[in-house]
């Protein structure tokens, strides 16, 4: 969300900037969500400069619920937006939950060891919110040798808000989807799947979804023949529809229209911008549109370890982790079609 909230607010007119910022520092919880070591410079003090690429930013989706608070968290999408040096454009680099990585000690959550584990186990692990962005920036620093320039959780409730003010979004899928968590009985009362009720279906094509129809279509993975793999190019696919929702209602360049979306989500959000105002950030973003939003998905199989069904990184993998790090994903993009997805 803290992505889509950049790249919607990117364009927005120059003379509501100074008001956006103020209504941002005031209504979004700001934390301190990245590791030492995946953090990067020094964000000790605010910074007022020209931002130049490329840049990475850990974005985190929590299925933590208002009304449900006693269920936990767990860090259930997992994105690296990456904006190369041009700073026209955007990679969204979706983390399999199950990818087995090493997640690192960490002492803040008393945690004093590392070992290997599914990677939203991080989030878990270094006692949610927080403390759980970042044991999960520190594992993808040292998996992928990148550090971050800002981060951002939000929870499901920010997820439907955001649809809400939209009026729903327009999403365009590839293949059948059937919920099991969303359904109803004969008299069309709700009553979920796993209950006996009629699974929602959507069926491919493009539709306009509301917002209880877009957040569960994007956590479907049970009935996708590819599991996450198609709900990463799902998820993908619902922040370029939001983008492309707000653009077309005029939020980016309607700052009164942009201060009610920021205060509309501002309560189910939490961000680190390292330093940086959003004003800054929104000027340096202010080329990078739906348009020109690329999907990618790690190279990497599911395989069965000891009973336990992971997702382990092909060799593939680190020429990608390379492409990052060196800011090369354009010409890795076109060297490997497999992994990019078409949104």
């Amino acid at each position: 969300m803290f992505g889509a909230l950049i790249v919607v607010l990117s364009g927005t007119a120059v003379a509501g900037v100074n008001v956006l910022n103020q209504r941002y520092t005031a209504s979004i919880s700001q934390r301190n969500l990245l590791g030492d070591n995946a953090r990067a410079g020094n964000p000790d003090e605010t910074r007022h400069r020209d931002i130049e690429g490329p840049l990475n930013f850990l974005l985190l989706g929590s299925d933590f619920k208002d009304f449900a608070p006693d269920d936990g968290q767990r860090s259930d999408s997992i994105i690296i937006l990456h904006i190369p040096a041009t700073m026209d454009r955007a990679y969204l680099l979706s983390i399999p939950r199950d990818l087995r990585v090493k997640i690192p000690a960490f002492e803040p959550a008393g945690r004093r060891y590392s070992s290997h584990e599914k990677i939203n186990g991080a989030f878990q692990y270094g006692g949610g919110a927080e403390g759980g962005v970042q044991l999960l920036s520190e594992t993808l620093h040292d998996l992928i040798g990148i550090q971050f320039d800002g981060a951002a959780i939000v929870n499901f409730d920010g997820f439907k808000t955001a649809v809400d003010l939209l009026g729903g979004v327009d999403m365009c899928i590839d293949q059948k989807v059937t919920s099991i968590h969303l359904g109803w009985d004969d008299q069309g009362n709700y009553l979920s799947p796993e209950d006996g009720g009629h699974p929602a279906v959507y069926e491919p094509g493009c539709h306009h979804l509301e917002s209880y129809q877009a957040l569960d279509l994007v956590r479907q993975r049970k009935s996708l023949p590819n599991g996450d793999y198609d709900r990463q190019k799902n998820q993908q696919k619902f922040i370029r529809a939001m983008l492309t929702e707000a653009k077309e209602q005029g939020l980016t360049t309607n700052p009164i229209a942009a201060d009610k979306f920021i205060r509309a989500i501002g309560q189910a959000l939490t961000v680190d911008t390292n330093g940086v105002s959003l004003a800054d950030l929104m000027f340096a973003l202010r080329n990078v549109s739906p348009d020109n939003l690329i999907g990618l998905q790690v190279p990497s199989e599911p395989q069965d370890l000891g009973g336990i069904s992971y997702v382990i990184a092909l060799p593939e993998a680190d020429a990608l982790y390379t492409a990052i790090r060196d800011d090369l994903l354009d010409s890795w993009a076109v060297e490997n079609p497999t992994w990019v997805n078409h949104m």
